[in-house]
């Protein structure tokens, strides 16, 4: 009999058992010993764990909570989004530049960089043939970390960690991230779901933003302010300070000295997991639950909802209003803000204005019913999970590519910190835990 290697069997399940009674860490010990435990303190501030050039975040002003700001490089976010807006012009390809060299691009840099991406948006001979679609998987991500490691085999210098190697390994990384997140997707929707298969290869004049919506759709075809508006959303994912969990996870793994695809792909697990890089999903799964049970024109049937969400009394019992409150920030998320206010001409040219607005009142109303049912250390505020699903519903892409898409983004970010920790560092990142477990005398197996 062929052995289920995936089965939890009674055994195992035993053995679980056994590790739980024998965890006796209790939250109340974690104030005993001092522990910032999830490195934040009583009043959820960052414990500082590194210094950083590439990104700051603002959401206190002398003590007190201020409207969030966010900084690449010291250039205010708004600044930089308003700038590329009021041209008319794609804007992630300079924040990549901004975000790795510190400097925003001239127009003849901006144009060099582009071409450069463009000439790296192709993969090795034969790579999507036999590394994504004779192993198809039903993960987005789980795909996408198995194509950056197997990159690794196509690189005739791996694990060479001086800068200018690590940049070349990071401006592919960045370039290919795309593909490799579409064409995972398109052999799950061929192999799992039974979808035709079609491979469209990128177009060198065109953005990341421009190649994604090309990639994915089978005409290859989109508007201009979808184009804009999926690009916007990349510029505000590319980069959120070192504390977040990718980002340190890469500063972690790469001061151990390890190389570029391992360190990427690290970072991937780690956003993967659904407390990091899953909200948006949860956002909007959350609205779609909505709708189905209330009448969502109706404001008193939506607070009620929210309150029954917040008593574990609706959608998946959690206790949450997905996309509302952050780590960080408390009366605002700048990238909320600009994402909100970009969305609605999207939402008028797809006729999704209906959602908008349900949106919106969620957006009002959810801060009241939080702090009438929770005791909060600060305010809460629409984080950019809450708006981002929604944007990625009206650009018509699939659940499934929500995470896959940050990570296409935040690999700017990934990127610059992991040269900025190789150029600094030198040392490996090794915390300190307090052990709570008293001595155990050994007792010979034969005594036991």
């Amino acid at each position: 009999m062929k052995k289920n290697y995936s089965e939890i069997t009674p055994y195992i399940a035993e053995l679980a058992q056994i590790s739980d009674r024998n965890n006796h860490i209790l939250p109340e010990m974690y104030t005993q010993h001092k522990v910032f435990r999830g490195l934040r303190d009583i009043d959820g501030n960052g414990v500082v764990t590194g210094l950083t050039e590439v990104s700051k975040i603002k959401a206190k002003e002398n003590g007190q909570p201020c409207r969030g700001e966010l900084y690449y490089r010291g250039v205010n976010v708004r600044d930089l989004v308003n700038g590329f807006l009021k041209d008319k012009r794609f804007g992630f390809e300079e924040t990549v530049y901004l975000l790795l060299f510190s400097d925003l691009p001239d127009a003849k840099q901006l144009k060099r960089f582009s071409e450069e991406l463009a000439d790296f948006r192709s993969l090795p001979t034969s790579f999507v043939r036999d590394m994504i679609l004779k192993a198809p998987g039903k993960d987005m991500m789980n795909i996408l970390s198995r194509s950056v490691l197997g990159l690794y085999a196509y690189d005739d210098n791996p694990d060479d960690i001086s800068v200018a190697n690590v940049l070349r390994q990071c401006l592919q990384l960045i370039a290919v991230f795309p593909m490799l997140s579409v064409y995972g997707y398109q052999s799950y929707q061929h192999y799992h779901q039974g979808k035709s298969l079609f491979i469209h290869l990128p177009d060198p004049e065109l953005s990341t933003a421009e190649n994604l919506l090309r990639l994915l759709r089978e005409d290859g075809k989109f508007s201009p302010l979808e184009a804009r508006i999926l690009d916007l959303a990349l510029v505000l994912h590319a980069e959120h300070g070192g504390g977040n969990n990718s980002t340190f996870t890469t500063h972690v793994v790469t001061s151990s000295g390890t190389d570029t695809y391992s360190a990427i792909a690290a970072a991937l697990g780690s956003l993967k997991g659904p407390r990091h890089g899953g909200a948006n999903i949860k956002v909007v799964r959350m609205f779609e639950d909505m709708k189905k049970s209330i009448d969502t024109e109706n404001r008193d049937e939506v607070a009620k909802y929210l309150g029954r969400l917040l008593d574990k009394q609706a959608f998946d019992g959690a206790g949450l209003i997905y996309g509302m409150g952050h780590a960080v920030y408390s009366l605002s998320d700048p990238r909320a803000d600009i994402l909100m206010d970009c969305a609605k001409s999207l939402a008028v040219e797809k006729g999704f204005e209906k959602d908008y607005a349900l949106y919106e009142t969620v957006a009002e109303l959810a801060p009241e019913i939080i702090a009438s049912k929770r005791r909060m250390y600060k305010g809460v505020s629409a984080n950019v999970d809450f708006y981002s699903g929604l944007v990625y519903q009206m650009l018509e892409l699939p659940c499934e590519l929500y995470t896959p898409i940050f990570a296409t983004a935040r690999i700017a970010g990934w990127s610059a910190h992991r040269i900025e920790e190789i150029q600094n560092a030198g040392k490996i990142i090794r915390p300190a835990y307090v052990s709570v477990k008293d001595d155990v005398k050994y007792v010979p197996l034969s005594e036991r």
